[in-house]
């Protein structure tokens, strides 16, 4: 659970929360990438399993360039597929701060995605680890395609997890559930998992900020760096778990940047997320 020493700092984090406005994150230090969200981040990467369940993509100096922590993302796979089905993906997530923890298989089952926060939390509290003191617990998102992206929404449930983007995802967790701001996406000419499917998902997350974006022309089987998605994913983490202001107004304000015609063929934003 994220501990708030001042209780101004909850009241400001619960206001923020309620009109889709990120709290002021520890990785706000991290280097701008003026706005070039789709393209690859300032940092070299290092991947590896951890030997448990999970790989970890992750910036290959940790604490380097300004971020003296790195938020973290989840991240669940689509059925059959492993994370190196989507390497270019998730080495994306880590070049722009993120510390990246994979599960190694298939499961809608949010636990097992939790294992990589387990193991993360474990290793930032252990000296002479490469993660100790770097890990920034205080912000944590969760994403995954297609049956990962419901794994993901289930781990949303999780206190620890702040924010969810579930790409193409399936409905296999209640996002009745999620306590913090979702960004379901979805295919236009998806065939597995139905625009529809995704649309009724982000009817039932209500209760927080959620927006529904569908990707003009797109199928189910995006290439493995995600295509059109990679962009608009990447900003919402960077926003939420980073506090990079220039990604806000994409999704939130009168005139944000998704809302008039663009790459997305349906663009809704819940009443929690319209303002």
């Amino acid at each position: 659970m994220r501990r708030w020493t001042t209780l101004a700092g909850l009241i400001a984090t619960v206001a923020a929360a309620v009109v889709g406005i990120a709290p002021t994150a520890s990785g706000a230090a991290c280097p701008s990438v003026g706005g070039n969200w789709a393209g690859p981040g300032p940092f070299a990467v290092t991947q590896a399993s951890n030997g448990a369940g999970t790989t970890i993509f992750r910036p290959t100096n940790l604490g380097s360039l300004g971020c003296g922590t790195h938020p973290v993302l989840l991240w669940g796979n689509g059925a059959a597929a492993t994370p190196q089905s989507y390497v270019p993906l998730l080495t994306h997530f880590a070049s722009h701060g993120f510390i990246v923890a994979a599960y190694e298989a298939q499961s809608a089952d949010p636990k097992l995605l939790l294992s990589g926060l387990d193991y993360l939390t474990q290793q930032n509290n252990t000296a002479g680890s490469p993660f100790a003191g770097k890990v920034d617990l205080a912000h944590v998102g969760a994403t995954g395609h297609s049956l990962g992206g419901g794994q993901a929404v289930g781990a949303g449930a999780d206190p620890r997890v702040d924010t969810v983007a579930p790409i193409l995802g399936g409905p296999f967790n209640d996002p009745a559930k999620l306590h913090g701001p979702a960004f379901f996406t979805a295919g236009q000419n998806d065939l597995i998992v139905w625009s529809s499917v995704v649309h009724g998902q982000y009817e039932k997350a209500s209760q927080v900020p959620a927006i529904f974006a569908e990707l003009r022309g797109a199928g189910h089987f995006l290439n493995g760096d995600a295509d059109g998605l990679r962009g608009p994913v990447t900003a919402w983490f960077r926003y939420h778990l980073m506090g990079d202001s220039q990604a806000r107004g994409l999704f939130f304000g009168a005139n944000c940047g998704y809302c008039g015609p663009s790459e997305w063929s349906k663009f809704e934003r819940n009443a929690k997320a319209s303002s």
